[in-house]
């Protein structure tokens, strides 16, 4: 699955719950799945089982969304019989599919949940990775479409045999919202959610504060920030093109493709990072407006109720959508 590493957590060690005198130590616990490393901090209970169970609910959802995990539900249906064209599908999936169609019809197929065909071709984790040859990615461009999928409740129709499905974009939101369900109802009010860069911030620290998020300065090393933020009781997800990329002849070729060309996104952007209620939103909004570039990306972002979006253009220079600034902790 896609890693979305461009955001990290700075976080005050020692807590003070409100309302009571002992002060209380944040517990977190992490474990590598979803290609990275997943990170659970509960501030307000004491309650290691939480942190067990919510890990364990990550690995559930990887065994049902992974398109590489022999056993998984979405395995199971890229590799269908061809002349299977009609499926039903778990809930997750149905939802998946659902937001994958929204995402891909806002952004005209630049974002496409059927990519499956050209990510599965180009290999950024590779110690030599190799550019496809023209021909492999104009084939494997020809099998993407998400009009080719049609979705009634739980029944989903493939219209071509070729075409498979890609929840990389937007799992690792997905299922960081359905661990703040389950944090929730087990009354946990203060915790932060961190899959491998997807930050999603469960109600704010015990004391009141915000909690600080910071933006990784692109190309830079992790701990040097771009901007921190005030977040409460949200999401913050980036996508960049320093992520999963590497260098061929001085060109930089990154896992943010473009379902039309089959080769990476070039239009002058290095991150999007987005600020939203739901982490799916801010999973599939990061690359729906990345492919879309600055200007349209930044228009559509001023349209959508409740999201917010940083742009990082190649010549260093930060751009935010509107009402993004109050968020911006250093310029309060």
């Amino acid at each position: 699955m896609k890693g979305k590493r461009a955001v990290i957590l700075i976080a005050g060690v020692l807590l003070l719950l409100t309302g009571c005198e002992r002060k209380i130590e944040p517990i977190s616990k992490s474990g590598y799945m979803l290609n990275t490393f997943v990170t659970v901090t509960i501030y307000d209970k004491d309650d290691p089982e939480i942190l067990e169970d919510s890990l364990e609910l990550c690995r559930s959802y990887e065994n049902i969304l992974s398109k590489t995990l022999e056993e998984s539900e979405v395995y199971r249906l890229n590799h269908r019989p061809l002349e299977e064209k009609t499926v039903t599908v778990s809930q997750d999936v149905a939802n998946l599919v659902s937001r994958g169609i929204s995402y891909s019809q806002m952004s005209d197929g630049g974002f496409d949940v059927t990519v499956e065909p050209l990510s599965s071709l180009w290999n950024f984790t590779s110690s030599d990775p190799v550019i496809p040859g023209d021909d492999e990615i104009r084939q494997a461009a020809a099998k993407v479409g998400y009009e080719n999928l049609q979705l009634e409740g739980n029944t989903l129709t493939f219209l071509s045999p070729e075409t498979t499905l890609d929840f990389g974009a937007i799992a690792k939101g997905y299922i960081a919202d359905r661990i703040k369900d389950y944090l929730l109802e087990k009354g946990v009010k203060s915790a932060v959610i961190n899959l491998g860069g997807n930050v999603l911030c469960v109600g704010e620290k015990p004391d009141g504060e915000a909690f600080k998020i910071g933006l990784q300065k692109p190309y830079a090393d992790r701990n040097e920030t771009i901007e921190i933020l005030d977040i409460r009781d949200l999401s913050v997800v980036s996508s960049g093109v320093y992520e999963r990329h590497f260098e061929k002849d001085g060109v930089n070729y990154h896992h943010l493709l473009d379902p039309k060309s089959g080769y990476p996104y070039d239009n002058g952007l290095v991150s999007v990072t987005i600020l939203s209620k739901l982490s799916v939103d801010g999973d599939g909004l990061s690359t729906t407006f990345f492919s879309m570039g600055l200007e349209k990306g930044i228009e559509l972002a001023n349209s959508l109720e409740d999201v917010y979006a940083v742009f990082i253009t190649e010549d260093g220079e930060v751009h935010y959508s509107e009402g993004m600034e109050q968020f911006l902790a250093e310029k309060k």
